[in-house]
């Protein structure tokens, strides 16, 4: 460190010991300001040299809350050296002229130090502002998100709903505001209706701007439908909608659930991709999974979806969850909590009934309520949604 530019102020009375301190002061090249009291230091002052006797007792706190001071003194039995010390004021040296180069680098080490303490107290100040600045941006993005979650669940469909004597309820937990689970159903004539059920990856903004994207196509696409081929209207969606992710280049894939009840042969034609875990058929008193596979929608280019389709007994329940559902589930492994799914699946009759047989299995839903208006809660590893189809019987 380059201390040619630091001014050192010798407070002491007037005479040749004052001299010969200054002069050795000087001699490791910092500038002295002699002077045999404290009133009018210079402000460039970086250091105060005083003798013990030079400054009055009630003088050396209001010295040391000015800057650095070192005492010197004549003696350790000095009165006046002991007052300083009592006051505060640790750094002295005894017989400095003895021990000018101990003085030189006491001086140094002090200067530095002072320095340290200026710059850490500056840093302390940036780092108060900025996070202040943090905490205020933190708070407008909050307001943004949770804005945004009061938009995106105005999107959702209402529920519970009856279309064409099928009935339609879901449950939608998002893991903070913002989700990258999303649903909808939609009458599209006397026979036939449509739904779709999706999981983007992640969570959080990017992934609900795809769900309104998704939301928008769907609508599109059922609207410029022309009711024939209802077995097609499912893949076809899928294909598209992987077009659009891809062109979209964001990153973003999904998990896709789509079906079309024919409410006229009770027939349900659907197409998948990736659905993770596969939806629940429970008619008869027996639960099944849905047959079928295909690729995640957005990942890879020119995929074909399957086209599929499964009788519906005139009384049947379909459930459809994401898989943020088994992250709440107890088990160590995808099998053993897909197994405990399915139990909770066949003891349920409504959806009131298996979010309470979730909460009671999982310790994360035992924690609070986990209602749609609640966005406090945090303890969501991953967005929770459910979606339960029954029918047929069932008045609109």
């Amino acid at each position: 460190m380059d201390h040619s530019r630091q001014l050192v102020a010798v407070i002491d009375a007037p005479g040749p010991e004052r001299d010969a301190l200054a002069e050795a002061i000087t001699c490791d090249g910092m500038g002295v300001y002699a002077a045999d009291n404290i009133d009018y230091l210079p402000e460039e002052t970086a250091l105060i040299v005083a003798h013990a006797h030079s400054v009055p007792q009630q003088q050396w706190s209001q010295l040391t809350r000015r800057l650095p001071t070192l005492v010197v003194s004549d003696s350790r039995q000095d009165a006046d050296l002991i007052k300083a010390i009592d006051i505060g004021l640790v750094d002295y040296i005894v017989h400095p002229l003895r021990h000018a180069e101990l003085l030189r680098r006491m001086i140094r080490k002090a200067i530095e130090l002072n320095e340290l303490a200026i710059e850490r107290d500056r840093d302390r100040e940036r780092l108060a502002e900025l996070n202040e600045s943090l905490e205020t941006h933190l708070a407008l993005l909050r307001m943004d998100q949770q804005s945004g979650g009061h938009i995106q669940r105005r999107l959702l469909p209402a529920h519970p709903k009856v279309v064409n004597g099928v009935y339609y309820d879901y449950w939608f937990a998002p893991s903070l505001y913002l989700s990258g689970d999303f649903l909808d159903y939609q009458r599209y004539n006397d026979r036939y209706s449509a739904f779709y059920f999706a999981d983007v990856s992640g969570h959080g903004a990017s992934s609900a701007f795809v769900t309104v994207l998704l939301k928008y196509l769907c609508n599109r696409w059922l609207n410029e439908w022309d009711g024939h081929k209802p077995e097609c209207l499912a893949p076809d969606w899928l294909a598209a909608m992987n077009r659009e992710l891809q062109g979209t280049d964001i990153g973003k894939h999904a998990t896709l659930f789509v079906g079309v009840i024919d409410h006229h042969s009770h027939t349900l034609h659907y197409s998948l991709g990736a659905q993770l875990p596969m939806p629940f058929l429970v008619a008869g008193g027996k639960l099944s999974r849905l047959e079928g596979e295909g690729m995640p929608v957005g990942l890879f280019p020119d995929i074909e979806y399957p086209s599929l389709s499964c009788a519906l007994p005139a009384e049947f329940r379909l459930w459809l969850c994401s898989d943020g559902v088994l992250e709440c589930l107890p088990g160590k492994t995808l099998d053993t909590r897909l197994k405990e799914l399915e139990q909770l699946v066949s003891e349920s009759v409504t959806l009131e009934q298996l979010r309470e047989r979730l909460a009671k299995t999982s310790v994360l839903l035992a924690a609070g309520e986990t209602g749609e208006a609640n966005q406090e809660r945090g303890a969501l590893p991953d967005d929770l949604t459910i979606m339960m189809v029954s029918g047929f019987g069932h008045a609109d």
